[in-house]
């Protein structure tokens, strides 16, 4: 079969690219091109900032900064706010600005190893899921915490946000 003929047959596999791909097309795709994803950075009044804990096969299990890739037709702002609704059941509201743009690349990795992050200074509207909420002990997938500094297990390639995070950005 020809690669015009294979990108006809996976296009076809393919229902709506803006509603997410499947992970195998995603993980392909992850190895051709870098995504670019949004980081929501969001601080309380003690200046703490929110983390959310992810267990993955990929980088987890550590800390990071909530954050999605963009997907097919979908604005910065649409991501940013399905990343609050999704990872944090609550609103935000954003600068339109991203704080930074940063290169993150694992040499590593081929699937998933190359981003291009759009880190964003988020404010909350509405109240944090409850429920998500991470007590004590071993954080579980998708729990959330305030930390006053920077964690040792911070996910690696976000490690580069740690002035955001523990508040020495100027």
């Amino acid at each position: 079969m020809e690669l015009k003929e294979l990108i006809t047959a996976l296009e076809a596999r393919i229902a709506d690219p803006k509603q997410g791909l499947s992970e195998a097309v995603f993980d392909l795709v992850t190895r051709l091109t870098p995504m670019v994803n949004v980081d929501l950075l969001l601080k309380d009044s003690a200046n703490r900032t929110l983390l959310t804990w992810r267990e993955d096969r990929f980088y987890g299990p550590v800390w990071h900064i909530p954050g999605g890739i963009i997907r097919f037709k979908e604005t910065a702002a649409q991501r940013i706010n399905k990343v609050a609704e999704t990872e944090l059941g609550t609103t935000v509201e954003f600068n339109e600005t991203p704080l930074t743009i940063t290169e993150m690349m694992n040499q590593g990795r081929d699937t998933r190893g190359h981003f291009i992050s759009l880190l964003y200074e988020c404010r909350l509207i509405g109240p944090l899921a409850p429920h998500l909420a991470h007590e004590s002990g071993t954080p579980r997938h998708g729990a959330w915490a305030w930390h006053d500094t920077c964690p040792q297990d911070l996910i690696a390639p976000q490690r580069v946000f740690r002035k955001y995070i523990e508040g020495t950005a100027s």
